[in-house]
């Protein structure tokens, strides 16, 4: 084995990207005890986030880790464009198994990694290696206007609630995995690549800058999220089911409905807009290429952070036995 240092040396030069050299703002690079990154631009502020995956928690040991470097790298930048910020820089920090470097392991995890940070121009400006369980932990540096962010306490009465993407498919492939459901075999490679290759939707979250008024990403669960914003903005939510994403053919409704609303993991964007924007809503889903789903409205009446899931003919759907979403110490 090379060693600690040598180690980071070589994985610096194999996961530093051509994007680092056309990023602004980078005055000093991996190699000293710290970065040195220029303030933003007037006007603009720094978004910073930072996120863990665990083995056993987060991931399997079994996993790709091409596919598991990616992932960690795009779940963090999901959390960037859910406030509509231009990603710029991340650090990692890993604790690797002794293993990792010999069986040529941790070179695909960068493979992976590298992939996503060019994808989406983000440049890797330091982090830390330690020899243990396996686990990442990724700090994301994006830029944006200060008075465009796109809070989850912003959102209005009446407002439109919207969901990018195919939220549910993820959950779905990880049930598939785990052995739990067997998937139709024209559905296992969309619900594997939405669970091990989410696409973080930094486009979709600048384009929302100064049109959806609150905002976040799925990660825990549909409904566990949209009470989120719900409890921030002071207000309830209904949805309505008839406009969800359909049932994919060969899944039972029941095992779809819990993916949906509380699989998790899917990193699509869930915001609010006013009702009068729905045009300018529907263009931006065109020009992206991206489903756009308008799913329910944000309300006063009613106990704040209540989520009611409205049927085909208005009655609540009882809710009582439904998981919301991921709590890692519930």
């Amino acid at each position: 084995m090379a060693g600690e240092f040598a180690l980071i040396e070589r994985l610096l030069k194999q996961a530093t990207p051509a994007s680092a050299h056309q990023v602004g703002g980078l005055i000093l690079g991996p190699g000293d005890d710290c970065a040195l990154i220029a303030p933003p631009e007037t006007g603009e502020v720094w978004a910073i986030t930072t996120d863990m995956l665990v083995e056993g928690t987060h991931f399997l040991g079994t996993d790709n880790p091409e596919d598991l470097g990616w992932k960690t790298l795009a779940v963090n930048l999901s959390d960037l464009a859910a406030m509509g910020a231009q990603p710029r820089y991340v650090t990692l920090a890993a604790s690797l198994l002794a293993t990792d470097e010999s069986s040529g392991w941790i070179d695909q995890f960068f493979r992976g990694f590298t992939a996503c940070a060019n994808e989406y121009g983000v440049s890797l400006i330091g982090g830390d290696t330690t020899r243990g369980p396996r686990s990442f932990n990724v700090t994301a540096m994006g830029v944006l206007k200060a008075d465009q962010a796109l809070r989850r306490s912003n959102a209005c009465d009446l407002d439109d609630i919207w969901i990018s993407g195919t939220p549910g498919l993820a959950a779905l492939g990880l049930a598939h995995k785990l052995g739990s459901t067997i998937l139709p075999a024209a559905l296992i490679a969309s619900a594997s690549a939405a669970l091990h290759r989410p696409q973080p939707r930094i486009a979709l979250g600048l384009a929302l800058a100064g049109l959806a008024h609150a905002c976040l990403d799925v990660s825990d669960g549909l409904l566990q999220d949209l009470e989120h914003i719900a409890k921030a903005s002071g207000l309830t939510a209904s949805l309505q089911h008839a406009v969800f994403p359909a049932t994919p053919s060969g899944i039972s409704e029941t095992l779809w409905q819990q993916c949906l609303l509380g699989g998790g993991d899917d990193y699509e964007l869930l915001f609010t807009a006013a009702p009068d924007d729905r045009c300018k809503i529907e263009s931006l889903s065109t020009r992206l290429a991206l489903p756009l789903h308008r799913i329910g409205q944000m309300h006063t009446a009613g106990n704040v952070g209540t989520i009611l899931l409205l049927d085909n003919h208005q009655k609540p759907v009882d809710l009582s036995g439904l998981r919301k979403g991921f709590d890692h110490f519930a």
